[in-house]
Parts: structure tokens; C-alpha cells; sequence
């Protein structure tokens, strides 16, 4: 027996391994070791993510209800109305970053079906 020459089992291994990481290359990039998380980021990126969404809406919302307040006389109600506004964008804007983290990781869906990411025409 050769010396270099591996066991079939393993050369088979290794060209499935190879052919792995090559998909894997393509999809996330050169030397990628994100482990499925398409979007490139850690755990705690995405908390970060999701936090800077909420609060940013809630900012903009609670800004705009201030100022028509101010300007129109009317407080507190459309702090009120911007305030849930600009809860209901944020909670949207968590809803979609969540769903398409899960569409590019190929998580399934509810049916049992494994999601496929969007591909381009």
C-alpha cells in the first residue's frame, strides 16, 4: 500500500467536504465561516439589529408626534398616535429581518417544507 494514497472512505469524505465548502464559498464568500447565517453576522449582531430597529422607529415616531403636538396645539395625542406608529414600523421592520434571516438560513416552514432563499431572475 502507497504511503499517500488514502482509503476510498476517506478520498469520498474528502471530496464531499471539498464540494461542501466550495457551496458554501459560493453563497457566503471566500473563506466564510458563518455557518449558515447568511446575513454575515454573530448572534449578538443581530440583537443589535433588532434593537437599532425598534428604537430608531420609536425616535422617529415619538420625534414627529412632539412636534405636530407642538405645532398644532394638540398634546398629547399625536404622541400617542406616533408613539404606536412608530411601534407597529419597528415591530415590522424586526418581523421582516427575522423572515428573511430565516429564508436565507433555510429554516423550514411552518408546512414542512424546507424555505428556499429568493433567487433572481
Amino acid at each position: 500500500m502507497v504511503k499517500d494514497q488514502k482509503p476510498s472512505t476517506l478520498q469520498n469524505f474528502d471530496e464531499r467536504l471539498s464540494a461542501a465548502q466550495r457551496r458554501r464559498d459560493d453563497k457566503f464568500g471566500e473563506g466564510s465561516d458563518k455557518g449558515g447565517k447568511a446575513s454575515g453576522q454573530g448572534g449578538i449582531g443581530f440583537a443589535f439589529k433588532i434593537g437599532a430597529d425598534i428604537v430608531a422607529a420609536l425616535i422617529v415616531g415619538v420625534g414627529i408626534g412632539l412636534i405636530l403636538d407642538s405645532w398644532l396645539e394638540t398634546k398629547p395625542w399625536f404622541l400617542v398616535l406616533f408613539f404606536v406608529l412608530g411601534a407597529a414600523a419597528g415591530l415590522l421592520n424586526v418581523f421582516r429581518t427575522v423572515r428573511g434571516f430565516e429564508m436565507t438560513a433555510g429554516y423550514s416552514k411552518p408546512g414542512g417544507k424546507a424555505a428556499e432563499p429568493d433567487k433572481e431572475p
